[in-house]
């Protein structure tokens, strides 16, 4: 049985939200990185490990662009600290915090004539896991930023207050506020 970075069961992950249970892959692997051979398709993303995915995200930052090994171990540190201070699988407190922090509601803009009007939308599964992980990855990035705590601990924060639906994380914050315009363009 392969664990993940060695520590982590994703067998014992239980994914309870039924919207994006597709599009969360939990299969066992022993290191995330895959080196894309998923992405070559559409929708071949959700194929990837979430780990990996949120390691990807924690690449997208201009300094960190192409440091998979420093993402990895920032994501391996921070996976850590979840467990140390919540006593439970860090993987499983990563799925509550990418279901709580994605918006089910977006605006989109349609044209009538030459007016543009607000419509609201339900958010698709795959852009809800992709729109949580970026908050999520933003909010850590934002929180380390001429900061002395370290990158793992401020994405371990951001991780642990998304899964507990805190409004004041910049995650749950972020999604709030995308809801509440859908709210009004309805």
């Amino acid at each position: 049985m392969y664990k993940l970075f060695e520590k982590w069961d994703l067998t014992e992950v239980d994914v309870t939200d039924q919207g994006i249970k597709r599009y969360v892959n939990l299969d066992p692997v022993i290191i995330p990185h895959s080196n894309g051979k998923h992405a070559r398709q559409q929708f071949n993303k959700s194929d990837i490990c979430i780990v990996e995915r949120l390691v990807n995200n924690v690449m997208r930052n201009g300094q960190n662009t192409g440091k998979k090994q420093n993402a990895m171990r920032v994501v391996s540190e921070a996976l850590d600290i979840i467990n140390t201070r919540t006593k439970k699988n860090p993987v499983q407190v990563l799925v509550e915090a990418i279901s709580n922090a994605g918006p089910r509601e977006e605006v989109v803009r349609l044209k009538y004539g030459g007016i543009s009007v607000p419509k609201a939308v339900d958010t698709a599964p795959q852009r809800r896991v992709d729109s949580a992980l970026r908050y999520i990855t933003m909010g850590a990035n934002k929180a380390s930023f001429k900061s002395k705590r370290s990158a793992a601990d401020c994405l371990a924060a951001e991780i642990i207050a998304a899964s507990n639906r805190d409004a004041k994380c910049f995650s749950i914050n972020r999604k709030d506020s995308k809801e509440r315009v859908a709210k009004a363009a309805r």
